[in-house]
Formats: structure tokens, C-alpha cells, sequence
């Protein structure tokens, strides 16, 4: 038995060395055919590197040739691009230099032309300033202002100029506008308009103001106040005669700047109306005024027409009750004339048809061969 497990023993251990033989013969046959596969490998994969690099090569070889004759391309789009832009804004800036000069050029022959017209209203307003100065010249001028109001608003009829208001008096107020009568003994009664024009007071106040020196604008002020009363006094003494004038005048100031400073001085305006009977106004408060009385102008002519209009319809309707009566005298005429043709044409035609109805009728004809004086029938019908 003992023997037999050596037996067993043996052949196990022979075979068990004859298989580690094989195996080690078969791993390294396996080694080597893995090494000759992994070299095979290796050199395929080398094989595939060295080939892809080449294409690779090859590819950035044809990129780098399309890129530089891009560029090659793009440069010389942008020269020529950058030559056409070059000649565009040289052309651009020629047309636009040319066109500042000629632009500057006619500015400066304004700014010439200005400057000599500058020169010609200095010399006016230089005129005008020694024109201005005179006090007398100053009266014209807003006298004539007040006569182009008049003149534009009322009727030549409706006001006169130069007129003494004042019996006994040798003042001559410039214009009175012709009002209604308030009775019967008076056709009108006068309206004074005065034109004022304190220039000198109005200067002083307009340098205060310029100087913004309160002091120098309170003394200005006050010194207009006084200067516009003395006005004031001046024509409420010698044009204000009611009744042959109103109960009170009109000063009129002939620029609005001096009319709007004596306006804002509300005590100054109630003592002128209240102490002087002496109303103040301005180129545009006149004209306001003026138009309100021509509307009163208006419609007192409408009232004194309307009495004229009643008489001449009164007058109207007597006549037309005599145009009346003839109208009924000719219709009973012609009443009467159309019995009497009814009546020959009736009774007496019929009348005289059956007297003649068995008298034998002639041709034309023949009748006018019997009584030519009677013409031609025939064509005395047809007509």
C-alpha cells in the first residue's frame, strides 16, 4: 500500500514537473510571441507617427502657403482700399475746405456788411439822441405817434387837433376826440389828449437800474413821480373846461417802457385820477381806448339812423296802401272789361250767328275780292 502512494507519489510529481516543463516552455513561447507582437506594434505604431506627422506636415505646409497668399491678398485689398479712401476724403476735404471758405468768405462780407450798417444806425441812433434831446423835437415826436393812432382808428370827423378847450384861454391842447353831446344845447363835447414824453427823468431811472444801485433808483423814481403830476397839473389846468370838455384828459405816453414804470405805481395812478382827473396811457391802451369809443361812435349812429329807417318805412307803408287802392281800382277795370267781352263774345256772337245761319258762306277768296281792307284771314290766324 505504502508502496503504491510512492508509485502515486511519483507519477504525480512527474507529471506535475512535466506540466510546469510545458508551461514554462509555453509562457515563454508566449512571452516571446508577445514581444514579437508588441515589437511588431511598436514598429506599426511608429510606422503610423511617422506617417501622420508627415500628413500633418504636409496639411500645415498648404496652410501656412493659403494663409500667406491671403494675407498677400488682404494687403493689397487694404492698400487699395486705403488708396480709394485716401483719394475719397481728399476730394471730401477739398469740397468741404473749399466750401468753409466760401462759407467764411460770405460770413465775413456780412460781418462787413453788418459792421457798416452798424456804422449807419451808430450815426442814426446819434442823430436821434441829439434829436431827443431836444425837448420840443421830443413833443413831435410823440405828438405825431398820438395823430397816426387817430388817424388809423377814428374818422376824420371824430376828432380835431389843435384845439382850444378853454374859453379865454390861449391853450391848445394837441387832439380832442368830438363825444356826444350830454343835452341838446351841445352837439359834442371834447376829449383832451396830451402827448408827454419825459426822457431825461427816464434815463436817470434806467441807469439806476443798470447800476443796481438802490438808492440812485428810489431818487430816480420819486423824481418821475413828480415830474408825471407836474404833466398831469399841466393838463388838467389848462385843457379840463367841463361841460364844453369832459371831466377829465388823457396823457399819453408815446413808448410802453415809460408807460409800464408810471402803471406798476399804483398810488401814483390813483392820485393823477383822483387829484388831476387825468387817466394815463400807453401807445396800446390809447389804441384800446380809441376802439372802444369808436364802437360807442357806432352804435349812437345806429340809434340816430334807426329813427331816419321807421320814418322812410312809415312813409313806405303810406305808399304802398295808395299802390293798394289802385291795384283794386285796376282790377275791378279789368273785372269789368272781361264782362264786357264775355258778353260780346257770348250773347251778341251767338246772336249774330243765328241771323246769318242761312246766309251762304264765301271763299277767302271771294271775301277779299268783296272787301279787300280786311286782308288775308288765313294768315291772320295763323299768326
Amino acid at each position: 500500500m505504502q508502496r503504491l502512494f510512492e508509485k502515486i507519489e511519483g507519477n504525480f510529481r512527474e507529471d506535475f514537473r512535466i506540466n510546469r516543463e510545458e508551461a514554462r516552455t509555453t509562457s515563454k513561447e508566449n512571452r516571446e510571441e508577445l514581444a514579437q507582437s508588441l515589437k511588431e506594434f511598436q514598429e506599426t505604431f511608429e510606422r503610423g507617427i511617422q506617417s501622420f506627422n508627415n500628413l500633418q506636415r504636409e496639411k500645415f505646409t498648404a496652410m501656412d502657403e493659403r494663409q500667406q497668399l491671403l494675407l498677400s491678398q488682404t494687403e493689397k485689398r487694404l492698400e487699395e482700399i486705403r488708396i480709394t479712401v485716401d483719394e475719397k476724403l481728399q476730394k471730401t476735404l477739398n469740397e468741404r475746405i473749399g466750401q468753409s471758405f466760401r462759407l467764411v468768405t460770405e460770413q465775413l462780407e456780412s460781418v462787413q456788411k453788418g459792421l457798416g450798417e452798424m456804422q449807419t444806425l451808430a450815426q442814426d441812433v446819434g442823430g436821434l439822441k441829439r434829436v431827443l434831446s431836444n425837448v420840443k423835437t421830443r413833443g413831435n415826436i410823440g405828438e405825431i405817434q398820438l395823430s397816426m393812432l387817430l388817424e388809423q382808428i377814428l374818422a376824420p370827423e371824430q376828432y380835431e387837433a389843435n384845439v382850444k378847450t378853454r374859453k379865454g384861454s390861449d391853450a391848445i391842447v394837441e387832439f380832442a376826440v368830438k363825444l356826444p353831446g350830454r343835452d341838446d344845447v351841445r352837439d359834442f363835447v371834447y376829449l383832451p389828449i396830451d402827448a408827454k414824453f419825459p426822457k431825461d427823468v427816464y434815463e436817470q431811472l434806467l441807469n439806476a437800474y443798470d447800476n443796481a444801485d438802490p438808492a440812485a433808483i428810489e431818487a430816480a423814481g420819486k423824481l418821475l413821480e413828480t415830474t408825471i403830476k407836474k404833466m398831469a397839473k399841466d393838463i388838467s389846468d389848462k385843457y379840463l373846461a367841463p361841460p364844453a370838455t369832459t371831466d377829465f384828459g388823457i396823457m399819453f405816453l408815446p413808448f410802453e417802457g415809460i408807460y409800464a414804470e408810471v402803471v406798476r405805481r399804483a398810488s401814483l395812478l390813483e392820485d393823477l385820477q383822483r387829484n388831476y382827473k387825468v387817466v394815463v396811457t400807453g401807445p396800446t391802451t390809447l389804441a384800446a381806448i380809441l376802439n372802444s369809443l369808436q364802437m360807442g361812435f357806432r352804435t349812437l349812429a345806429i340809434q340816430k339812423h334807426s329813427g331816419e329807417v321807421w320814418t322812410i318805412l312809415g312813409a313806405v307803408k303810406k305808399e304802398f296802401e295808395k299802390v293798394g287802392g289802385m291795384l283794386e281800382k285796376a282790377q275791378r277795370n279789368l273785372q269789368t272789361a272781361s264782362g264786357q267781352i264775355e258778353e260780346v263774345l257770348g250773347t251778341r256772337t251767338r246772336a249774330i250767328q243765328r241771323k246769318l245761319k242761312d246766309v251762304d258762306t264765301l271763299t277767302d277768296s271771294e271775301a277779299r275780292a268783296i272787301l279787300p281792307e280786311i286782308g288775308d284771314l288765313s294768315s291772320d290766324n295763323e299768326e
